[in-house]
Parts: C-alpha cells; structure tokens; sequence
C-alpha cells in the first residue's frame, strides 16, 4: 500500500499578490524585506518550493518580480528552494527568468492562444533551463472532463518534448481543480475528472509531474474550516494515488485521513467520487455539525491488553510501546513451535503495518522509529533462544541488504542513522559501518557482506568528492551493485553531473528517508529494477545535457564586482574595541544555561516533521506526533542538565584586525606589525541592481590603508564529545529511538552555545552592545547587531579556513574539538565561526564564483588551481578540467 504521500510535493503560495492580501499589501508598500520574511515562513512550515506572483494592476510587476528575486537570491535560507515564477505576463516570466540563480519553474503556459505562440514560449522557457506548468487549455478553451484534460496534457507533451527539447521531468501538468457541490449538477463529476485525468497523464506521460491548487475543490464550504479540511484531505489521499505528486496545499487545511470522522469521511467522499446523486445535500445536512470541530481524535483503547498475543504485539508496534513487548513476547514464544516464528509471523505482521502506514502518509517518522525500538527489543528477547536451536542467523531472511557509511573526513550521522531505522522496519539487514568510513573499507564490507545496495552519507560539502571516489573505486574494482547518496549538501544535480558518470551500475540520489524504502524495493526487484535505473540513467543524462548547454560564467569579473564593494563608511564610522583582547576559553559550561538560547524548529526537521515551533505542536496533521516527540525531548534534556550529562566547553578570541584586499589580517598585539594569520574571502560575482553591493566578509572589517584600527573575533563551541558515548550506549540497549534523540538534543544545546557566546561577546567580551536585551524569538531572528557566519557555509564556502580559525583558538586542547582532513569537526555536536560587530554587517551567499576569482583565491591562499577548484566545486561557475587521479589534496593550509 505504498504511496506517493510522502514524497508529494508542497507548492507555497503566499509570495503571491493575487493570493495573499497580507503579501500584496507588503509589496504595494514597497516593503520587501518584510515580503521575504513571508518566502521564509512559507519555507519553515514545509514549502518545498515557492511561487511568486507580482500580477497587480497598480503594481510594476516586472520591476516588482525582479526586486524580490534578486533579494531572495542573497538570502542562503529562501534561495535552497525552487522558484515558481508565476505571471500572466511574459515579459514579467521572462525578467524573473534573468534572476533565479538555480532552476525555476514556470507558472504557466498553455494552448489557449495556440500552437506558435505556446511553441515560441516553451523554447524560451527551456533555453533558461526552467521547467514549466502547463494548464489544461486550448483554443476551445479550459477541459473539464477526464479525457479533455488529457487529450489537451497529451498535445502539449508532444509538442514540448519532440519540438521544445523539454525532459519529461521538466514538465508540470495542472488538469484544472474546479469546487464541487456547488449545487450545478455539471460540476459534480470535477474532482473525479481531475483524479482520472491523473491517472490517465501518468499512465501515458509517467516521467511528468501533475500539480493542483487543493483548496479550490471546496470552495463551497467557505467558512467551515472542518468540512473544507476534510475534503483537502480526502480529495489528496485519492489524487495523489492516482500520480498527483506537487500542488498548492495549505498546511493549516488538511487533517489526518484516518482522523476524519466516519460520517464526514463517508459523505465528503461521496461528494468527491461521484458516488450518488443526493450527496451534496447530505453533506450539506451534516456540515454544521462539524463547524467548529472538526479535528476529532482517536482515542487509545484501554482494552488492548485484552485482545489475542498476536494483536497485542502489532498494537504495540504501531504505536511505539515498550511496557510490555517482552511479556507478549514470551507469550508468542510459548505458544509457537519455533523463536523464530514469533519474527516471521506477528512481529513482522505488526511491522509490514508500520510501513503501509508510512508510505501512505499516516505514520511519521518519530513514530517509525519508536516502532523499530519495540522491534529490536523482541528480537533482543528471542536472540537467545534462536541461539540455543543454533540458528545461524536467528531473523527471517532479509529483503536484501544495504551497506551504509558516511564518507571518510565527515562525522555526520543522524540522517544516515534515520534511513537505516526505516529499512531495517521494512525487513531489509542494513550493516552501519558508522562515520569518517573510508572507500577500501566501504567495498570490501560490501563485498564480505555480499550486499545488494551501498549507501552514502555526507553533510559537508569536500563530502561529494569523497562520494565520487567511492563511484571511480567500484567501477575499477568491478562492482555491479546500486550506489545511493544522500545528505544535506547532496543533489540531484550534483549526483548526475559528478558521481553518476563514474559508474555504470546505477546511481540514485535520494533526499529522504521517506523514500528510501521505495527506491530499495525496486532496485531489489528483477521485474522494476532495469526499467528503473534506464530512467534513472536518463534523467541524469537529461540534466547533464540541461548543464551543458547552460551558460557558464558569472554576472561580473571579479574586478568589477570589487569596484562594487560594501562601502563601510570608514572616514566616519569608529569601530569598538574588544573589552578583552585575546582567547578566553570555558572549560565547562552549564547546560541548564543554554536551554533558553535553543531554537526547537530545526529539531523538528531533522525528524522530518516540516514546520516552525511551536506552530508545529498544533499542526493538524503533525502535531499530536510533534507534541509527543516534543515530550520526549523535553523528558530527555531534564534529565541532560539535572544528571550533567554534557560538558559543553568553548574558546572565544577576538584579535586586532584589518582587511587587505579580499583578505582580513589578524595581529599579534595592538602593534599591528606582526601578522598573527589571514583569512582569505570569497566575493559575490552576481550581477547586482541598484546599489546593491557585491559583498564579501572583508568588507565588514576596515582596510588597512584607511588607518582605522578594527577587530574580529572567531568561536568554537561544542555541547561535549559525551553525546556520542550516551548514543552508542543507546544502540546497543536496541534503542534507536533515544540515541537519535540524543544526538538531536546535542545539537541543538551545540547552536544554543553558539548563540549564548555570541550574546556574551556583544553584552561583554567585546561590549559594543552592552544594554541588549533580547527574547530568544528575536536572538533566532538574529535583531542583533553583527554576525557570526561559519566557514563552510554560504558567506564563506571554502573549508579550509577552519583550519586557520583552529589554528588561532587551539581547538583541540581549548575547546575539545578537532577537525577532520575534510575540515568536519569532531564531535559532531560543535559550531564554529567568526565575529564581526559592523552594525551593517548582514548574512549572504557567495554564490557562484568565476575562473578569475578562483585563480586570484590560489595565489592568495598558497594552493594549486586545481586543489583550490576542488574545495570550492560546489561554487564554481564553471566546469574545471577534470582530474586524472581519484586523489584529494592532502593540503594542510595553516595560519598564515
């Protein structure tokens, strides 16, 4: 019963003047900073991509779309997600189609005007390297039965893939949502014909998207919220079924399906399927009944414990209790001829359950994991028996087994460690060689182990480079099983253009946990497998091909870009002196201090519950599942600060300092004459409008040649190397569930001492702000003066220059945290960065930077074109020349 429900596709439409009031009223002010902080919200409540609308008759839209997109292009946070340009106009499409850094996607196209003009458009659009919307009109206008959406969606894809060049996954069809029970009897059969028209698209085009807006199929119910969330609800379970994988749905409107009550479950559906002639008045009959209520939840049932063994433990499964499994296991033993039937039988009955209920969208992750923890502890329990029959292996014969590492020089784990937990719910044997795992050991585990797949792990960028090693090894070695990359700095794009052409045997990026469980079942099936990876090879082959014919290079040549400098006004501006000059280090820090500095919302994602706090907690689909995590979390970190698990330390410098060029100089002493070391900046080469400048971190510090003595500071924190042991300690108690937990919670308490010692060095190390006093909703929305941006990250890509700033501070004996030879720092739960106290300093991305600025970076920093190329490959905006050897620079660049 596996579904397309957890990878659907949520569109954000709040950046759109036509749907948004609050949003249309920000631009006709002129106030886009506010406008962006909509495009963000949007984000951390689960949009996974984001459409911009400016088509307003008082508004100059082109002018408007331009302005926004290129502030949502130095904003790191906002710019991750794709583009859905949105205009009626093409010269607006067109102007925005100019800005997106990344692949946008175009809002809409259509036949209502024609074949030419729709022909001439979608060639524009492709010449982008966008992908586009088409609506399902023609020069008769809009379809709105199932075989004149598809008869329109069929003509289109024709003409865009056989004359416009487009790849399948480029094109997004929209069949038209219409409301129902409108009273019209022509309209009772919409939402039908929309779902048929999907299932006829996919079945025909099965490479295409189709898209929706979900709140217009009830929009006859405007104004009770709990019939409208309903049929949102009931409307996507059958949709996306039927190949619906993207739409406009607010998260706010829909509900549970499962939670719908039965009555309403059962009218909604009749209005949605068609299913008899009277439905909309019997919906309307009960309606007011729901108003104002609509969320009824399922109450647990006390009389579970009565029910047969085998229920009792599939009870227990689903909803993650441990209090009795043990008991109803020994139960299930007794009564069984073999231990190991108990597995076969009801513990993996319970568990085939867990999982029909994660692919369809009804079980969440937190859930899934606290599942794997009761299976692991019945398993635990029967292991001795099976051992006293001499069972070799003691569990059913695994689905097939996966090979999970991540690559040597990187120490991150949670989301590997996640994917492990929801294929080993499914009956697959993953053997987790941990962290920091190099190739040699990754193949020859693989190949003792005879696995059928790999996968690869990463979160720091030198990570895909490790990834790529790995692909060049098994092709020499001769390898022939699927390879699967996954973590936060992989990509799609990133997969196709380096790692799949290193070997031929299929390589599959994959994004989410959620979709792990799919994408092993069909390379583990001979039926699906080589249909799958054809596609796969050739949606790679199609992106390569869409690189290829990009146009390399970058909006400005690096002079010209620093002739476009922020301007610090340094004739004017007096930069403060530290209160402490130099390093102070905190052996240990209270915990119980940090717990008010931490920020809840990325704790949530890492569990893959998409949301900002504490919003999140009463999501109508997610919270009873947030609230519960949230529990467990609060529960855990109580007994972190009043047990002491943790000894966070840190180490803090501020250092006299001035920028020559792209380059800050720190000194040894208020001199000046000896230069202690030098960081080394990266500067945006995009094209800029207005007086926007094209900065770099240098800017915020005053030039040398000015006179005007400045400072910088630099920090490394780390929540202490116990979380790992507490993890381990976990694991091997067959808890996953809290060493994930653990491992969240480090990392959090890790960014809430980063934002603590930050606070500090404003109020007191340096004290250019000793009067703030901010709430911790205002710290995480950073309403301070100054930044602390970390290298390896947007404003400073390059890696590297942690081993400068480990350099200056000691990390290791100050701080106890090392870096890797990939600069990943260890243990993982750490942060580290620099200070500038500019009162204009600001965030942003580098971006893509050119051949010259490259070149100019290695004869500042002391390495060779190619070794520098390869730590900052993600930000090249070129393709170097490709290396002849599978090595990776062993440089060891130091201070100065």
């Amino acid at each position: 019963m596996s579904s397309g429900v957890s990878s659907f596709i949520n569109v954000g439409e709040r950046t759109n003047v036509t749907g948004s009031a609050r949003f249309k009223k920000l631009i006709m002010a002129g106030d886009y900073p506010a406008g962006l902080e909509v495009a963000r919200q949007q984000i951390e409540n689960g949009a996974q991509i984001i459409d911009v609308n400016m088509d307003e008759g008082l508004l100059e839209s082109e002018q408007a779309m331009v302005t926004f997109l290129n502030l949502i292009a130095a904003e790191p946070d906002i710019a991750r997600v794709p583009i859905m340009i949105d205009s009626s106009k093409w010269e607006v499409i067109e102007a925005g189609l100019k800005c997106v850094q990344g692949k946008a996607v175009v809002n809409s196209i259509s036949l209502k005007e024609g074949e030419a003009p729709f022909l001439e458009q979608a060639r524009l659009i492709r010449r982008y390297g966008a992908a586009v919307v088409v609506m399902a009109f023609d020069e008769d206008g809009q379809a709105d039965t199932a075989e004149r959406k598809f008869e329109i969606c069929k003509r289109s894809y024709d003409i865009l893939t056989e004359k416009a060049g487009f790849a399948p996954e480029d094109v997004i069809f929209d069949p038209n949502i219409f409301a129902v029970a409108t009273g019209i009897e022509e309209h009772d059969n919409y939402a039908v014909a929309f779902i048929e028209a999907t299932r006829l698209i996919k079945r025909a085009m099965p490479r295409v998207h189709v898209s929706g807006g979900v709140s217009n199929i009830s929009f006859s119910f405007r104004g009770n919220d709990p019939v409208r969330e309903a049929m949102h609800s009931a409307f996507l379970f059958h949709a996306i079924r039927a190949g619906m994988d993207m739409g406009i749905v607010n998260a706010g409107q829909i509900t549970v399906y499962d939670d719908i009550p039965e009555e309403l479950r059962e009218h909604v559906e009749d209005v949605l399927l068609n299913r008899r002639s009277d439905a909309t008045e019997r919906l309307l009959a009960i309606a007011d009944k729901y108003k104002g209520d609509g969320s009824t939840q399922k109450k647990e049932d006390p009389k579970w414990r009565e029910a047969p063994v085998a229920e009792r433990i599939r009870h227990a499964l689903v909803h993650g209790i441990t209090d009795f499994i043990v008991d109803d296991t020994e139960e299930a033993r007794q009564a069984a001829e073999r231990p190991l039937h108990v597995i076969e039988g009801p513990l993996m009955d319970g568990m085939n359950v867990v999982g029909d209920l994660f692919g369809a969208g009804k079980m969440f992750l937190p859930q899934v994991v606290k599942s794997a923890r009761v299976m692991k502890t019945a398993v635990a329990h029967l292991i001795p028996y099976m051992e006293a029959e001499q069972e070799a292996s003691g569990v059913k014969q695994a689905k097939g087994k996966i090979v999970m590492a991540t690559v040597k020089g990187d120490v991150h784990d949670i989301g590997k460690n996640i994917v492990g937990v929801v294929l080993q719910c499914n009956n697959y044997d993953v053997v987790d060689l941990g962290v920091m795992v190099p190739a040699e050991t990754i193949l020859e585990t693989a190949r003792a182990e005879k696995a059928d797949v790999i996968g690869l792990s990463g979160l720091i960028t030198p990570s895909l480079d490790r990834m790529v090693d790995v692909a060049a090894e098994m092709t020499r070695e001769g390898f022939d099983i699927p390879l699967l990359i996954g973590g936060a700095t992989t990509s799609k794009k990133h997969t196709a253009i380096k790692i799949e052409p290193e070997y031929d045997h299929g390589v599959i990026h994959v994004d989410d946990a959620s979709k792990a469980v799919g994408v092993v079942s069909t390379l583990l099936s001979k039926e699906r497998r080589g249909a799958y990876l054809e596609g796969v090879a050739a949606e790679c082959a199609a992106i390569r091909d869409g690189r290829a014919q990009e146009k390399e290079g970058t909006g400005v040549t690096l002079e010209a870009a620093r002739a476009n400098a922020f301007d610090g006004g340094w004739a004017a501006y007096q930069p403060p002196k530290p209160a402490a000059v130099g390093e102070k280090i905190f052996a240990r820090y209270d915990v119980a201090e940090l717990v008010d500095y931490i920020d809840w919302t990325p704790f949530f994602h890492a569990w893959e519950l998409k949301g900002s706090y504490p919003k999140i907690l009463d999501d109508p689909e997610k919270g009873a599942v947030a609230r519960e995590l949230n529990d467990a979390a609060q529960a855990m970190l109580k007994r972190i600060v009043d047990e002491k698990w943790f000894r966070p330390r840190a180490v803090v410098g501020l250092w006299p300092a001035n920028a020559v060029g792209d380059d800050v100089e720190i000194y040894a002493d208020e001199t000046r004459e000896t230069v202690r070391a030098r960081f080394h900046m990266l500067r945006q080469q995009s094209k800029k409008t207005g007086k926007r400048p094209n900065y770099a971190l240098s800017d915020f510090v005053a030039p040398k040649d000015s006179g005007v003595p400045d400072w910088m500071g630099g920090f490394i924190v780390s929540a202490g190397e116990e979380a790992d042991a507490i993890a381990k300690s976990y694991e091997q108690a067959n808890d996953d569930y809290s060493a994930i937990l653990v491992k969240a919670l480090a990392d959090r308490i890790a960014e809430a001492f980063a934002e603590r010692m930050h606070e500090r060095v404003r109020r007191e190390f340096w004290g250019y702000d000793p009067a703030e006093a901010l709430a911790n909703a205002d710290l995480i929305a950073e309403r301070y003066r100054g930044i602390r941006p970390a290298p390896g990250y947007p404003a400073c890509p390059d890696h590297l220059e942690k081993r400068i700033l480990f350099d200056l501070l000691d990390g290791p004996k100050n701080a106890g945290v090392s870096l890797t030879e990939s600069c990943a720092m260890w243990p993982a739960a750490a942060v580290s960065g620099f200070y500038f106290s500019h009162p204009e300093a600001r965030y942003f991305g580098v971006g893509r930077i050119g051949r010259d600025q490259v070149e100019d970076y290695a004869a500042r920093t002391g390495l060779s074109l190619q070794d520098a190329e390869t730590w900052l490959s993600p930000s090249l905006a070129y393709t170097p020349e490709r290396r002849t050897a599978p090595d990776r620079p062993a440089d060891a660049r130091k201070s100065a």
